[in-house]
Order: C-alpha cells, then structure tokens, then sequence
C-alpha cells in the first residue's frame, strides 16, 4: 500500500504505476483530512478520509463538500460530525449515506488500490 501522502495525492495511474503530484504532496501532504477540505482540496481531503478508514472522516468531508451550494444546515452538520462529542442519536438525516457515499468515490475517481510502485511528477 502507498504511503498516505502518496494516496491522496495519486492523480492517476500508468499501468501498476501510481502517478504522484509532487508540488501538491510536498505543499499539503501533512495536512489532515479537515484541513484539506477547509483549503477546498475535496479530492486529496475524500482520499486522505477513504485511507484512514474513518467512516466519520468520510461523512464529514462529504458534509462540507454539501456547504459549496450555501446550505447552512449542511455547514452545521459537518462541524457537528467533526467534534466527536455529538450525541449519536441527533438526526440522521443530514448524513450521508451509503449510496452518497460510494458516489463520492465516483465523484473524485477515488478507491483504494493496492500499487506498490509510484512515478513522481
């Protein structure tokens, strides 16, 4: 499996060869899942949530992403699914669910691939 820095900055592949952007690694590598999707970086912040394996690291980057048209009760729910203090049993309705889930996966062309060699460019 690639390093996390590696995956979620994989903008491609060339055979079993995944291809690494390597000016977005070296300046946004070490930020975590929030900080790329409150720098707008959905596609390397949904890659860093999918390789940690979170189920509420996904949610919450699909949350934001929802904040892009304006809506203020997505906003409230994405900073809610961020504190890990939030009462479990609020209303579900403003998750997301599986199926918006996997079409983020499709969205952003993201899946976890097992690739052992990387090309930088």
């Amino acid at each position: 499996m690639l390093p996390r820095e590696d995956f979620i900055f994989t903008i491609g592949y060339n055979g079993p060869i995944a291809v690494i952007d390597k000016q977005a690694r070296k300046k946004y590598g070490k930020l975590s899942t929030k900080e790329l999707a409150e720098k707008g970086l959905f596609r390397a912040a949904y890659s860093s949530a999918l390789y940690s394996g979170n189920a509420d690291e996904c949610k919450f980057v699909g949350d934001y992403f929802k904040t892009l048209g304006g809506n203020p009760t997505a906003r409230d729910s994405a900073d809610k699914s961020a504190d890990k203090s939030v009462d479990k049993s609020a209303d579900k309705s403003e998750n997301l669910s599986d199926a918006e889930l996997s079409a983020l996966s499709r969205l952003f062309g993201v899946l976890l691939v097992d690739v052992k060699r990387t090309m930088i460019l």
